[in-house]
């Protein structure tokens, strides 16, 4: 473990201990040092120069949920900024998640107070450490730099939108020690000393982590059947569950991760689907504890990815699993940390292969035609670059088919196609009118398709009268001026106040008081006919690459991002485009929740836009993954706009998608 008190030296040579400590409330299950594991962007860890890191794991039931949030939050701060941890802390009603980093002697004050703790009696805590510098980059990643402590409803995100029945984790998987483990797979269908697993079932083995970790390292067992979901992050999970619960139905599921927290709520998830998926069982403490009881690696082949400065641990057996990207020879060494040019998920790159800001494609982006493509710079040297679409004017009507720089036998990817929502009390052919200098200058690249919101709103006219006027409401109130006599379009919306009356006989209304730019707030009605309306659209008109909102449609659009595996099947889409947008009132959706490709699009401080603050568009793009949204501010009112730079930041995040 090293000598204890030793100073962490960020730079140096030095010894460096992490505690980690997951506490289990009401059976969540063995909370671990496993992080957020969310995005890859900076959930991934990993430098050849890592300092040493420590895991704790712990193990506690309570006959309650945490009483108090606010005073353990404070506890927290407070012990770890007097002891000058540095790291991750984060806190539920179920259970606790900390990851935290300092010399020996303040780990070992640090649990010494939380054991002090009657909620957390029992927990059980782990240090390792190295003797390797600590690379600054890498820190800075894995949160290593700061001491970040936040309340949260989920330790590890299970989904990026609202289920309709959250799984019940008191309902996971029964836990299965290492050595059960171990037996389980050996005789593929009993354990040792301990209930057996229902005999005539199949054993599958289910790997619950990302595509990322799998690459290095996995259980293989001969005459078993291994399942790896193959998935960017562990919010896709359930999603994959969805699509392949067949091969899971009927079947003992054996499930593992990398200390146990995914497992918990994927399991949980799996048995909530009733008959045929009862028998889930999931190995208690991860692979991290397998390992410890088997240091030969026993079943489990290569290295086990882990979520710090250590990149991977690996057992005594010194085979390696992955493979280089490019020449496929053996190698699993992440400390390059080489990422997609789309996704940005990690990717291994060799010694040999990897240049300096070379472009990298996933196995993923591949399967879905992502290239890379040759070009030839002015030097006469050969450089890997992303696929440009050659502009060209073409009629409205021209099948769009653009050629890539040098591409070999690379399928032209074929115009985007892009579903539009317009705001509040417009309608289609107003929108279309309003955008057709986007339009044009997309017109390469998307085809925009504008469609009427299914809420008709009644016609309404505000009186012209002063400014002396207005500013007395009973005035306001007795103006008798006539409404406008020219025939108008109908208005709809997607959300409506829940007193509105929708479109009266009567063609004119007038308003009963001055135009509120706050009345968005008050719009919390028929989201469930928009949301059925717009199965309709996508099934009829659609398929659509992606979704562009206008203010109360960004809104809109926001709401499908978060439901958007829910929705899967029924609105597909691959990216949104968010402007002026807003976060509905009556629907809660956790900051960075949301997974899914963004461009948000929104007035500057100080800007023009007089409708939706900066503020409030700033918090929608919040409620997205750090690493898939991208923000332009400009300071053009509550438009869309079209001049440079604007329109190239917008054909820029379109191109990602070509």
């Amino acid at each position: 473990m090293g000598e204890a008190g030793k100073e962490m030296g960020l730079n140096g040579g030095v010894n460096k201990y992490v505690c980690t400590d997951g506490r289990r409330i009401k059976n969540l299950g063995e909370i671990l040092a496993e992080e957020d594991d969310g995005e890859p962007i900076v959930q991934d860890g990993g430098n050849g120069n890592q300092q040493g890191f420590a895991f704790g794991t712990n193990q506690t039931s309570v006959p309650q949920e945490i009483p108090d949030l606010n005073s353990l939050l404070s506890f927290y701060n407070s012990n770890c900024t007097s002891l000058s941890l540095l790291g991750r802390v984060r806190l539920s009603l179920h259970g606790v998640n900390v990851t935290v980093g300092g010399k020996l002697s303040s780990l070992e004050k640090h649990i010494e107070a939380v054991k002090a703790i009657s909620l957390f009696e029992g927990t059980d805590f782990k240090l390792a450490s190295c003797h390797f510098p600590l690379n600054d980059k890498v820190a800075h990643e894995c949160g290593f730099t700061s001491l970040s402590i936040r309340i949260v409803k989920e330790l590890v995100t299970f989904t990026p939108y609202p289920l309709v029945k959250a799984p019940d984790v008191s309902n996971a998987g029964r836990h299965l020690s290492a050595v059960e483990f171990h037996s389980a797979l050996q005789s593929a269908g009993k354990l040792v000393d301990k209930e057996s697993l229902a005999e005539d079932k199949g054993l599958v083995l289910l790997d619950a982590r990302n595509l990322y970790e799998t690459r290095i390292g996995k259980f293989d067992m001969p005459n078993v059947d291994t399942l790896d979901p193959r998935i960017r992050q562990y919010s896709d999970l359930p999603s994959w569950i969805d699509d392949n619960s067949e091969q899971l139905r009927g079947k003992n599921v054996l499930m593992y991760c990398t200390g146990g927290i995914r497992c918990e709520m994927a399991s949980a998830y799996i048995r909530s689907k009733g008959a045929g998926f009862e028998n889930v069982f999931q190995l208690y403490g991860g692979i991290q504890r397998y390992l410890e009881q088997f240091p030969d690696g026993g079943f489990f082949k290569g290295k086990n990815f882990v979520f710090d400065h250590r990149i991977s641990v690996g057992s005594s057996d010194t085979n390696i699993l992955g493979t280089c990207l490019l020449c496929s020879l053996s190698f699993d060494d992440y400390s390059s940390r080489c990422r997609c040019s789309y996704c940005r998920m990690l990717v291994l790159v060799c010694d040999s292969c990897r240049e300096e800001e070379a472009v990298y494609v996933c196995e993923l982006c591949q399967k879905h035609g992502k290239v890379v493509e040759s070009n030839v710079a002015e030097n006469g040297e050969q450089q890997d670059i992303l696929p440009q679409v050659q502009l060209k004017t073409v009629s409205s009507d021209t099948i769009f088919s653009p050629q890539l720089h040098g591409g070999q036998g690379a399928r032209p990817p074929r115009k985007l196609r892009i579903l539009c929502l317009h705001g509040f009390r417009q309608n289609a052919s107003g929108f279309k009118g309003r955008t057709a200098s986007l339009a044009k200058k997309l017109k390469n690249i998307a085809e925009l398709v504008f469609v009427d919101a299914p809420h008709e709103l009644p016609f309404i006219y505000h009186p012209c009268v002063s400014e002396q006027e207005c500013s007395d409401e009973s005035s306001f109130s007795s103006q008798q001026i006539l409404p406008p006599t020219e025939t108008c379009r109908g208005k709809f919306a997607w959300l409506i106040a829940p007193d509105s009356k929708g479109r009266s006989a009567t063609d004119w209304e007038k308003a009963d008081s001055p135009f509120d730019p706050l009345q968005y707030l008050q719009q919390t009605e028929g989201f469930d006919v928009s949301l059925s309306y717009l199965k309709t659209i996508f099934s009829r008109d659609g398929p659509f690459d992606g979704i562009l909102g206008f203010s109360q449609g960004a809104a809109m659009a926001a709401l499908l991002c978060a439901q958007k595996g829910r929705l899967k099947g029924d609105i597909d889409f691959r990216f949104a485009i968010l402007c002026s947008g807003f976060a509905l009132p009556f629907v809660e959706i956790e900051s960075g929740s949301i997974n899914c490709p963004s461009l948000h699009i929104f007035g500057c401080v100080p800007g023009k836009d007089r409708q939706i603050a900066n503020k409030t568009s700033r918090e929608l793009s919040s409620l997205f993954e750090d690493g898939c949204s991208v923000i332009i501010e400009h300071d053009c009112g509550h438009i869309i706009p079209t001049r440079t730079p604007y329109i190239d930041e917008i054909k820029g995040f379109l191109q990602r998608f070509l």
